[in-house]
């Protein structure tokens, strides 16, 4: 068995809204595999998914209830730069995403940020010197 995560899925309360969202605030590309009830983005070797909040927990068989304001997850995308991180908080900024935490430098030695989707999903997007990124934007751990 090969340890990998193949797909991350986001419920959302509307799709279009978190669509236009990840392709303006993040530079996404949707992938052609998308359709009304599910957006996929292919990032690297992961693909990331938004899908319907309620259709999501009707699928696992649970019933829906609204998030807390932290859920303890967090997802990531670290950049070349400080200046990057700049760029991307910003961004996300100016489509109305709440900045958590604003982008500084920080006690491991990088640079980052917090914020939160419309959803309430919580990202961090990053500038770690320690974890260079390889040609396509990859992180690559030592053995």
């Amino acid at each position: 068995m090969h340890p990998r995560i193949n797909l991350i899925t986001l419920g959302v309360s509307n799709l279009q809204r978190s669509v236009d969202f990840y392709e303006k605030g993040l530079g996404w590309k949707r992938s052609e595999e998308s359709n009304d009830s599910v957006a996929f983005f292919q990032l690297g070797a992961v693909v990331f998914a938004l899908f319907g909040e309620e259709a999501l927990a009707e699928d696992i068989g649970i019933p829906f209830q609204k998030r807390q304001e932290f859920s303890g997850i967090t997802l990531a995308q670290n950049q070349t730069s400080e200046a990057e991180v700049d760029a991307v908080i910003n961004k996300v900024r100016s489509l109305g995403a709440k900045i958590l935490k604003e982008p500084q430098k920080v006690f491991w030695g990088g640079y980052s940020a917090y914020f939160k989707d419309f959803d309430g999903h919580i990202f961090e997007v990053a500038y770690n010197p320690f974890f260079p990124l390889n040609e396509k934007g990859e992180i690559i751990l030592s053995k």
